[in-house]
């Protein structure tokens, strides 16, 4: 269980076993995840979401820590690791709450746009009846968002999606920013 006490300078501090976890530690990867969730609903930029906006968010949030914090010592393989997932994590949560806010207003999206192309696609594979049911269950989708500008499944589907492929590549970014900001401190040492 978690208890907590105050800081002297009005932080508090949570203790989890013999751990000690400042609460403001956290405001980096919270910030820049908003930051990657945000630049990634743009039309032009979503398609580099995961495998660039993500990674430089993860990167960013360790070095906004180090930079507010004034710390000037080696990031840990264990503080990039969990800046990157949590990076990761909050771009996933806030992509997914921002696309389906715009597809409520719009009551359309990317998924209703490029439907019908990739009903021709899947098609042209053959799939058989497995091919059937799944265009079936896009079409109910795609309808849902169409009348009411909301899928339960299609939130569930893309929450799935985003937390996935946000964390594996802000936990990525966020050991290739240890790299780089380890490399830097060395070099100025």
């Amino acid at each position: 269980m978690f208890s907590g006490y105050n800081k002297p300078d009005g932080g508090s501090y949570f203790i989890k076993g013999k751990i000690l976890i400042s609460s403001k530690q956290y405001i980096s990867p919270l910030v820049c995840g908003f930051a990657a969730a945000v630049l990634s609903i743009i039309p032009g930029l979503k398609a580099f979401a995961c495998c660039l906006i993500v990674p430089v968010a993860a990167f960013f949030s360790l070095y906004l820590y180090q930079k507010i914090n004034r710390n000037k010592e080696v990031v840990t393989s264990r503080k990039a690791i969990t800046f990157g997932l949590l990076t990761g994590l909050f771009a996933a949560l806030f992509s997914t709450s921002l696309d389906a806010l715009l597809t409520l207003i719009t009551r359309t999206n990317d998924f209703v746009e490029t439907l019908p192309e990739t009903e021709a696609l899947m098609r042209d594979y053959n799939l058989g009846p497995i091919m059937e049911e799944t265009i079936k269950v896009l079409k109910v989708m795609a309808a849902d968002i169409k009348n009411s500008g909301f899928s339960v499944l299609y939130l569930i589907t893309m929450l799935f999606s985003n937390l996935f492929t946000n964390t594996i590549f802000g936990l990525i970014g966020g050991l290739l920013g240890m790299n780089y900001l380890n490399k830097r401190y060395s070099n100025k040492n």
